[in-house]
């Protein structure tokens, strides 16, 4: 079937369908999502080779992810549901995908050699730093891209895709402190990373609304993995004033935190309470018909979808397209995880004001 036959099919006209394929923003979601379901029934894929003659271009995205020295960025959980959204969209309008993982030190020379080489037409910057210098470098080279989150401190215009992570933190932390919560740790992701200074930003100000002091005891960054959170809060809770509430930045360090709960014969939901960020991964689920935990909850293979089209569309457009951002809102799902701070630990808070304002009980 070629595209005439699947307009024709649709009802709709060649040029509508070739436009909803290539992610063209004037296509409403609806029109959309039609043609592609037509184009996976009846097994329509553009013919690569003839758009690469037709018009000059590689018909292909380039993924540049630098191997850090942790190694953080290619294990990062999200990245394969953000690949898989971004593919589908890639897979509808006739692109290949070229990834490359580079050291640190070779990611200026990668970028410049695909400009120069010209085997993409355009990039997705992923996991952006405050201040990101890949962000100016782009710009400079002249290559179409969108950033995969923000980079703070940048006055400059890009397109990027992100998630609004810091009023999904404070939205989170005032539901905990709405609860009764006064203790609540955070264990972030790195914080050289934008999105972990964004949630702490969230975290902090909404502890500062309800006067509550922020505790560097109850505040920590890392690799956001299962053995963080435990090992986080294992220390915090054999601490003198251990917390009631967690908010983790990752499913896998809530499941840490639950690990570290479970061994102190603690129940979360009763005892302790934890809210986590949920990235809605297809193969690692917060419960299937109930959440597990209560998280914010944002789909990253939906923000791959976003990318990838919103990157056609410039690249189709051509050079002088204005920068386009698209801010993501995180949607609250309460589950078992959270519940009122424990009758203990109020009494114990209680008593702890009034030794420190020198009365006696």
């Amino acid at each position: 079937m070629n595209l005439k036959d699947l307009a024709k099919t649709l009802g709709l006209s060649p040029t509508t369908v070739s436009r909803a394929l290539n992610g063209y923003p004037e296509v409403s979601e609806a029109t959309r999502a039609r043609v592609a379901e037509a184009a996976r029934r009846h097994n329509y894929r553009p013919n690569t080779q003839a758009k690469r003659l037709a018009t000059g271009r590689a018909m292909a995205i380039g993924h540049v992810i630098p191997l850090r020295a942790s190694g953080h960025e290619i294990v990062n959980p999200v990245f394969a549901d953000f690949i898989a959204g971004a593919g589908e969209v890639y897979a509808q309008a006739g692109y290949d995908m070229v990834l490359s993982i580079v050291p640190d030190d070779d990611e200026e020379r990668i970028y410049r050699e695909l400009r120069s080489r010209g085997n993409v037409d355009g990039v997705i910057v992923h996991a952006p730093r405050a201040g990101d210098p890949r962000i100016a470098l782009l710009s400079e080279l002249g290559i179409p891209f969108v950033v995969h989150g923000r980079a703070s401190g940048l006055r400059m215009p890009y397109s990027w895709v992100d998630v609004n992570n810091t009023h999904a933190f404070e939205r989170a932390t005032r539901f905990l402190t709405d609860l009764g919560h006064r203790r609540i740790a955070l264990i972030n992701g790195i914080e050289t990373m934008d999105f972990a200074l964004r949630r702490r930003r969230g975290f902090e100000r909404a502890l500062a609304a309800r006067e509550i002091p922020c505790d560097p005891a109850l505040m920590v960054a890392g690799e956001m993995t299962e053995a963080q959170g435990h090992d986080a809060a294992s220390r915090m809770l054999d601490s003198a004033a251990p917390p009631t509430a967690f908010l983790t930045a990752s499913f896998l360090s809530a499941m840490g935190v639950r690990r570290a709960l479970w061994e102190r014969g603690m129940k979360m939901g009763r005892d302790a309470s934890i809210v986590t960020h949920d990235d809605e991964l297809g193969y690692l689920k917060n419960g299937a018909e109930e959440p597990i935990f209560t998280a914010t909850r944002s789909s990253v293979r939906e923000a791959g979808r976003r990318c990838a089209r919103m990157l056609i569309a410039q690249i189709e457009a051509g050079p002088g397209r204005a920068p386009q951002t698209d801010l993501l809102e995180a949607v609250l799902v309460v589950g078992p995880s959270t519940g009122p701070v424990p009758e203990r630990a109020f009494h114990d808070g209680v008593l702890a004001r009034h030794a420190h304002n020198g009365v006696r009980k």
